[in-house]
């Protein structure tokens, strides 16, 4: 009886083995056919493609959308105002205050978050509670086509995703050939107003500016959105001045600077404005913003000739 015993428990435990392997063979082939690397180098894996998606930044609404996974989204945060579909969506929030009761109850299967700008422990909750959460946060313009083809990947929409994530690097790479090897312009990209800040080389508006032909004054700052004043401006004497404002055509920014008529910007009349949703977020619209700016600083050159 005894030997018999422990033979039956021997194969009750080989059959779990067996179904216990079996199960994670399945797991693991299920696992590794959605996966993808995120902005934190963290590997996330889905069993299927995600069908219910909550993003919760307006980058991550705009590059999920980019991604081809728009009819995917059911939850997003204030401002995710693009694609305009992307107001029509649930909204759960702003990306530094998540409301956790309705996102759960939306039954995301799929989280986008954003690296720098959503409560850690929020997050960290909604992976408490069994939901994936891919962090994305692009930091120059390979991040921001990569971002897109990996956020295809976990939507299973990677042929619309392939093709938006080529175009704008083919984009990018034409307008780089075209500009950046065009006399230098010295340039000063005001981020914001009050404090004035403006970035760095290492910000992906520096990179920009850069791949324009355009010299950053401000490139060299430790810091990727530097605080600065009108003494540091004045002082840099840049030969353009380049702002977008709090709203589309908000162009006061650039007002402020005419009061100074012995900046090389303003009496060469080089104060421009780009939209800023065209150019401060990481998204394929860079593209639409990355050509203003170089049109901006072509212009800037055209005038040099004819003084």
């Amino acid at each position: 009886m005894f030997t018999l015993g422990n033979k039956t428990s021997c194969l009750t435990r080989g059959a779990l083995g067996l179904a216990l392997l079996l199960v994670t063979t399945i797991s693991a082939a299920h696992d590794h056919s959605r996966c993808a690397i995120d902005d934190r180098d963290r590997e996330v894996c889905l069993y299927d493609h995600a069908r219910r998606i909550a993003t919760l930044s307006p980058g991550a609404t705009e590059l999920t959308y980019a991604a081809g996974a728009g009819s995917q989204v059911v939850a997003v945060v204030s401002y995710s105002d693009y694609p305009p579909e992307a107001k029509e969506v649930a909204s759960v929030g702003s990306h530094t205050r998540i409301d956790l009761e309705k996102l759960v109850g939306l039954a995301p299967d799929l989280v986008i978050g954003w690296v720098t700008g959503n409560p850690a422990e929020q997050l960290e909750t909604l992976e408490a509670l069994g939901m994936p959460v891919f962090y994305i946060e692009p930091r120059d313009m390979e991040g921001v086509a990569s971002a897109i083809e990996r956020l295809a990947r976990l939507a299973g929409t990677e042929t619309a995703g392939q093709a938006v994530a080529d175009n704008f690097r083919d984009t990018m790479a034409a307008l780089e050939e075209r500009y950046s090897t065009r006399d230098l312009v010295p340039t000063f990209y005001q981020v914001w107003d009050a404090p004035l800040m403006s970035v760095s080389s290492q910000h992906l508006i520096g990179q920009v500016v850069e791949m324009c032909g355009g010299e950053n004054v401000f490139g060299e700052q430790a810091r990727l959105v530097p605080r600065i004043d009108d003494e540091a401006v004045l002082a840099a004497n840049p030969e353009a001045i380049i702002a977008g404002g709090m709203g589309e055509e908000n162009r006061h920014w650039l007002t402020h600077w005419k009061q100074y008529p012995q900046l090389s910007a303003v009496s060469q009349d080089n104060l421009f404005f780009v939209p800023p949703s065209l150019i401060q977020r990481p998204t394929p619209r860079l593209m639409e913003g990355a050509q203003l700016l170089c049109e901006k600083l072509e212009k800037a050159r055209q005038k040099r000739r004819h003084h």
